[in-house]
Parts: structure tokens; sequence; C-alpha cells
């Protein structure tokens, strides 16, 4: 018994550490830090993507640290227009799909806190269910119910002058399954029907799940688009990253604020993520 309850204190020591790698070194804090959120929402009981929704009062916390610990928000194409010029410790924070509390939530949060976003909105976004064109088995309809941002709405995050408009694609599709014709209807349609509508320029683009071919980054680039953010966790040096396959900080509604600060000092949470 006595050498069980020693045991005790090492294996929750290897869980928190295997948890939060609070071990692995800071990455440089001249490299600037894109945050993947998505919805600013309160979890709901027993849903499948509350990974995807991070409770406001969180958001807040998130945002308040980031603002006492001497961060500086930019938008995603401000950072890389920036070029040397960058002050340490700058990030972006990034919204993908376009979620009505991206207006109603996040937006007052980002005006209390002085900071700006960039939102990857899919034209398409009304009635659809994108999550199985990764997963068939994810039929649910649970983000399709979720309320999108309308245009009016869109329109009224623009004109807080805090949001970057960014393209997620005409029907948010997996770009494993396109052909180069299709791929770039959804990336040349997509921002013409983004700037047309709303009047601003758009200039990167989200790969909807994180997926594409290689070649198809090529794509992009002809579409006009100078950066592209990626789902892949971690943290890029601006004078040696691939502008149109950028690396993301994801912010899970599953994480605590020490969760938050681990990824913003090494690009992810733990060990493995």
């Amino acid at each position: 018994m006595s050498a069980w309850l020693l045991g005790l204190p090492l294996a929750g020591a290897a869980w928190f550490s295997w948890r939060y790698a609070w071990w692995r070194p800071a990455v440089d804090y001249r490299f600037p830090r894109l945050l993947m959120y998505h919805m600013i929402s309160e979890p709901k009981p027993g849903a499948r993507f509350n990974g995807l929704r991070v409770a406001p009062a969180m958001f807040e916390r998130q945002l308040r640290w980031l603002r006492d610990e001497g961060w500086t928000g930019f938008t995603v194409s401000e950072l890389f227009e920036q070029g040397g010029a960058l002050p340490e410790k700058s990030f972006a924070i990034t919204f993908d799909d376009g979620y009505a509390d991206n207006l109603t939530a996040a937006l007052p949060l980002l005006e209390r806190y002085d900071c700006r976003a960039t939102l990857y909105l899919v034209v398409d976004r009304f009635d659809r269910d994108w999550s199985v064109a990764r997963k068939a088995h994810h039929d649910e309809g649970e983000l399709m119910r979720e309320a999108k941002l309308s245009d009016a709405q869109l329109r009224e995050l623009l004109a807080s002058g805090r949001i970057e408009l960014g393209s997620h694609g005409l029907t948010h599709p997996n770009m494993l399954t396109l052909d180069e014709a299709a791929a770039t209807r959804e990336l040349s349609g997509s921002k013409q029907l983004l700037e047309e509508r709303f009047g601003v320029p758009v200039k990167s683009f989200a790969y909807p799940f994180g997926l594409y071919r290689a070649e198809q980054v090529r794509l992009v680039a002809d579409a006009g688009y100078s950066s592209a953010v990626t789902t892949t966790e971690g943290i890029d040096d601006p004078r040696r990253c691939d502008p149109l396959q950028l690396r993301r900080i994801k912010v899970s509604g599953r994480d605590n604020m020490l969760a938050f600060r681990m990824r913003m000092r090494a690009g992810r949470r733990g060990w493995l993520r």
C-alpha cells in the first residue's frame, strides 16, 4: 500500500508533464503566433464539436492575458506585410467558417481588448453540413444547425474596422477530392464573390479542414492570395516560412488557461498536441 501511495505523485507528475510539456523550450518570441478559433460560445452537453466552442469568459481571459503580457495583435495580412518590422510577441486571431457568435460574442471582446482578427468565411455557409466531407459518419448536422453570419452581420463586423475578410472556399470542400478545375472554382470563385459582395480585398485563404495536396498550393497563388493558413499546429519563422502554408495554434474549447499559455509558448499544448 505504501509503495502504491508513493507512486501516485510520480504518476501525477508524469501525466502533467505529458499533457502540458512544460519543459519544451519556448519558440522565439520574434515569431508571430496565429491563433485558430471557430466559435465563441458555451459548450453543449454531449456535442461532438465542443473543441470548436471557446466559452466567452475563457476567450476574455485569453485576451486579457495577451494584453497583460505585452502581446500585439494584427490581422494575418498585416503580419506578413510588416516584414521584419514586427515587434516581439505579435499574434493574429483567426476565425474559421463564419459563425454568428463571431459578431455577437467575439467582437465586443475584441473591441474591449483592442484586438483585430481575420475571419475566413465560407460563401455558401447556410444549411450545409460540411463536416461529412471529411468524415461521412459526422452526419448529425451539428455544425449545420449553428447560426452563421448573415451578409448584414458580416458587413457590421467589417464596419468595426477590426476584421480582415479571408476566404474559406465556396462550400468548405475537402480539397483532397477536387480536381484542378474544381479547386480553382473554390479558390478564385470565393475570392471574387466575397470581394464583389463586401467591397474589401480578400488576400488570405484558409484550407478547409486543413486538407490539400501539394500541387494545390500553386492554385492558391494563381488565384491571387498572398497568404494561406493550415490547421497544422506550430509557429513559423516569418523569414523562412511559406506564406501559403502557415501553421496555426489551435485554441480548443476544452483547454484551460495553462494549456493556452503552453500553446502560446511552444505552438502546442503537450507532448503530442
